[in-house]
């Protein structure tokens, strides 16, 4: 109990949108907004890697011998890697990408097997689960750059993403009911991305569906061709870049905020974020430049 209530004590300094994540606190602590993560061993490798440059921060699934399957170790890694210095003003946008043909197989199998047992599958759950409100709710957009196969958490953290950019050699499944373990907590993700008749339809057969239709019916955001993949994410990318951080941070909150309620909450939820974005030093900015013919010079 005194751990939980040190914890607990430790979520109340951090950040806002790191303190609506229940399983925050389980972890996270170790790995703060300032910090680089947990060190890891040199004789260790390298699941994830990471890179940033002029404010755009590419994350890379980086065992594509696992066909990137997110195992506890690389949900903790891609965890680090998300919240490294999430506060910073020199961070604008992350993308998330994969080595190899497979964006990721989902959860590693061999993890859940009776002899890891049911603690061990239950941190296995909330890790991955807590990864993905994380990404929901991050200040910075995220942007997955999909090209290959996505299935089951990896379709969940393609869902889970505010962009998703595919190449058209890419496919997307729940396959899990195949193997005998119904992809649940994939569903809630793939549930909100896309219409719930076609979500089910992906959960009760396991069948994928081609980057073509993903696009359709709403889970990715765009199909280029594979030779073109990179350079359009990172053209969104950079577009997101040359915007003000603080601006985009408030408009991705209130988005998310305003999206389950009544419509007269919404719009007075999404009323009160335009009044404080007027508050925002770069909001007058944005409004100062327009008038006087000139680009902005944001804050940051």
């Amino acid at each position: 109990m005194a751990v939980v209530a040190g914890l607990r004590a430790f979520g109340a300094k951090r950040p806002s949108w790191l303190r609506g994540n229940p399983w925050a606190p389980l972890s996270a602590g170790f790995c703060s907004p300032g910090s680089a993560g947990p060190a890891r061993s040199e004789s260790e490798p390298r699941l994830t890697s990471m890179r940033q440059q002029d404010g755009i921060r590419n994350i890379v699934l980086s065992n594509p011998k696992k066909r990137n399957a997110l195992s506890l170790a690389v949900l903790k890694s891609l965890r680090s890697d998300i919240l490294h210095k999430a506060e910073s003003e020199d961070l604008k946008v992350i993308i998330i990408s994969a080595e190899g043909p497979v964006f990721s197989s989902g959860h590693d199998l061999k993890e859940l097997t009776d002899a890891q047992g049911r603690d061990y599958h239950t941190e296995v759950f909330q890790t991955c689960s807590e990864v993905m409100m994380l990404l929901r709710n991050h200040p910075v957009p995220i942007i997955a750059m999909v090209n290959g196969l996505a299935t089951a958490a990896g379709c969940q953290l393609v869902a889970s993403c505010d962009i998703a950019v595919a190449s058209d050699k890419s496919s997307f499944a729940t396959p899990g009911v195949n193997v005998g373990l119904f992809c649940s907590t994939p569903a809630v993700a793939l549930g909100r991305a896309v219409p719930r008749k076609v979500a089910l339809e992906m959960l009760f057969t396991g069948e994928p569906i081609s980057a073509q239709e993903a696009l359709r019916h709403g889970l990715i955001s765009k199909v280029v061709p594979e030779e073109q993949l990179e350079e359009e994410t990172m053209r969104i990318a950079k577009k997101i870049a040359s915007l003000s951080r603080s601006v985009v941070a408030l408009g991705k909150a209130t988005f998310y905020k305003q999206l389950p309620q009544d419509l007269r909450t919404a719009y007075f939820l999404a009323s009160q974020a335009m009044v404080d974005n007027l508050a925002l030093q770069d909001g007058q900015e944005g409004i100062e430049a327009f008038i006087q013919k000139r680009k902005p010079i944001w804050s940051h």
